[in-house]
């Protein structure tokens, strides 16, 4: 039963900044990504950040120069910090988190996503 924590999601000015924090607990496997993705109405859930276990991180376009994304492995946490934030900005964040292990004969990996923080950027 992996549990998935976030908080950090509000209101926010145009222009503005935000910190978002998700912590995985629970997991009996490995857990290597963990990630945001965010879903604006009636759009595709996209991705803004993830980053594996080893540290490497992989941004969206629309986020890139300015948002990064931290982990600490001690605890299973990321932090997303997004600066300069726009209106199109604005959408349910997920945290999302990968894990791989042994389960009796079988490797698996599982998917899991969040329950969603709603961010809102006003003008």
């Amino acid at each position: 039963q992996v549990q998935l924590v976030e908080s950090g999601g509000g209101l926010v000015q145009g222009g503005g900044s935000l910190r978002l924090s998700c912590q995985a607990s629970g997991s009996a496997f490995f857990i290597t990504d963990m990630g945001w993705y965010r879903q604006t109405p009636g759009k595709q859930r996209e991705l803004v950040a993830t980053i594996t276990n080893r540290g490497r991180t992989v941004f969206g376009e629309s986020v890139m120069d300015r948002s990064s994304i931290t982990r600490d492995g001690a605890t299973n946490t990321i932090f997303l910090e997004m600066t300069g934030l726009k209106q199109e900005d604005t959408g349910v964040y997920y945290c999302n988190v990968h894990d791989e292990g042994l389960e009796g004969d079988y490797f698996r990996r599982g998917d899991y996503w969040g329950q969603g923080t709603q961010v809102t950027v006003s003008s």
